[in-house]
């Protein structure tokens, strides 16, 4: 049963199908998917594409697609096996707490009617449970640092799922095909939502922009980063996949020291993808529970008065403001640019990093919740980093870094299109120069910016003090 993994290829969960007989591919929506998939009119548009392209590539191997739909899913699930005389059902497992709560209800129904269940891993490159199993402590749970689970994760095998899958021919009725009226996929790795396009777009990488990606996930305007957060989200393709496509681009005796340096660091944000998944299914909470205990307290705003200016990229800090204007365009935005732009919204406005994530959830076409949890649980100082204070990026400091030339900045931001060079990292303070005191916006002006930084951070990280001494003197 498809879910997120809308491939054919190293696919887990066709591999364990393939030993039990031959396989009735099938994808069930219930009332909450769908739902969910309403809310982000971009990603709807993406899944449908992607499925769409998974049926076609089961009509090449002689089968076809089941959709069904329904309130409840497991009622859907069960009367479509009884319909095709099948005694057990496949699926991949689910990460975020919602989603595994109404996994284990489906296999709870399933299970009660006579069906077997069989859930695998096949989001991460490595499972939850090969990295726990080299654990002595803790009775082979989960890690919550990073260092550690990268050490257990890198020491694991690695190969991709070759099992060939025998799909039955059948007449089933099927519900139409998913459908999708959002705006157009913007992403330049990825020219369409399909399994095809997933594996040209990691092959034009791994060929030779990888090879850069230590400078790419830190300069916005660089060399390209890979691009494959949606695909990979949706499965349509997989992360050994990935891995492995990597390990075989580290085998040229010609690389460069540097070179191999940059596949090693690509190698490690897989691995930093497969440690936030772990986190969520070992240590399974509310989905707005701060991972760490003694964070459980600590109040965040639910609401600031620079909050909509965040929402819509007017903060008056270029990063902040290129970054969520990129978002908003295309549903992507670079991971560098990520972080300074989540961390402005927790500490510089103070506001609870739940209310990040949600809205971000409204423009990502990627489709990763316990991702997106554990990454701004993260950068919010409440999850799995255990630095003794939160880290906040100095949004202006980070753009003088990274965008020096304020090239990312024009390329999003139009009011600042004519400004020349550096200037337009702090358009604030180059309108105020004599020199620049000629028409050089266009249309509406820039915005001052929303909060003094240092004055911001300062005060949230005594505010940020007080709270952890208070909790060491009770």
């Amino acid at each position: 049963m498809f879910g997120r993994d809308l491939r054919l290829a190293d696919h887990a969960g066709l591999s364990a199908a393939a030993r039990l007989g031959a396989i009735v591919p099938a994808l069930v929506l219930d009332d909450a998917a769908e739902r969910r998939l309403a809310r982000n009119a971009r990603r709807r548009s993406y899944f449908a594409q992607a499925v769409t392209s998974l049926a076609r590539d089961l009509e090449a191997r002689g089968t076809q697609l089941v959709v069904r739909r329904g309130k409840s899913r497991a009622r859907e699930v069960i009367r479509l096996a009884r319909e095709a005389g099948v005694t057990a059902v496949v699926w991949s497992a689910a990460y975020d707490a919602s989603a595994q709560g109404e996994q284990r209800t489906l296999q709870s129904a399933l299970e009660e009617a006579g069906l077997r269940v069989v859930i695998v891993h096949d989001a991460p490159a490595v499972a939850p449970e090969e990295t726990a199993g080299a654990r002595s402590d803790d009775a082979g749970l989960g890690y919550r640092a990073f260092v550690p689970y990268f050490v257990a994760w890198n020491a694991q095998p690695r190969a991709v799922l070759a099992a060939t899958a025998h799909f039955a021919r059948h007449a089933l009725v099927s519900a139409s095909l998913p459908a999708g009226d959002g705006p157009a996929i913007a992403l330049d790795a990825t020219a369409g939502a399909s399994e095809s396009a997933a594996l040209h777009a990691l092959a034009r990488y791994v060929a030779g922009p990888v090879l850069q990606y230590p400078v790419a996930r830190n300069v916005p305007a660089g060399a390209p980063t890979s691009r494959l957060s949606a695909a990979l989200s949706f499965g349509l393709i997989s992360a050994r996949t990935v891995l492995g496509a990597l390990d075989e681009r580290a085998r040229d005796p010609f690389l460069l020291a540097e070179e191999r340096v940059a596949l090693r660091a690509f190698v490690r944000a897989l691995a930093q993808r497969d440690f936030f998944l772990q986190l969520a299914w070992f240590f399974e909470d509310k989905a707005d529970r701060a991972l760490q205990p003694r964070m459980r307290g600590f109040r965040f705003a639910d609401d600031h008065p620079a909050l909509a200016a965040w929402r819509t990229g007017s903060t008056g800090f270029t990063l902040v403001d290129a970054g969520i204007r990129q978002l908003r365009a295309t549903g992507w935005m670079h991971p560098r640019v990520r972080l300074i732009a989540a961390s402005f919204l927790c500490f510089d406005l103070g506001v609870d990093w739940r209310v990040g994530r949600d809205a971000w959830e409204e423009e990502l076409l990627e489709d990763d919740f316990a991702l997106a949890t554990g990454n701004w649980q993260w950068v919010a100082g409440v999850g799995a980093d255990l630095a003794q204070f939160p880290r906040i990026y100095n949004p202006a400091k980070q753009a003088r870094a990274f965008d020096a030339s304020g090239t990312y900045a024009r390329t999003w931001i139009p009011e600042l299109a004519n400004v020349p060079g550096h200037l337009a990292l702090e358009p604030a303070r180059a309108t105020a120069r004599r020199q620049l005191a000629l028409p050089l916006f266009d249309g509406a002006q820039y915005p001052a910016p929303v909060v003094d930084h240092e004055q911001a951070a300062r005060h949230f990280l005594q505010r940020y003090a007080s709270f952890r001494q208070a909790g060491l003197t009770r």
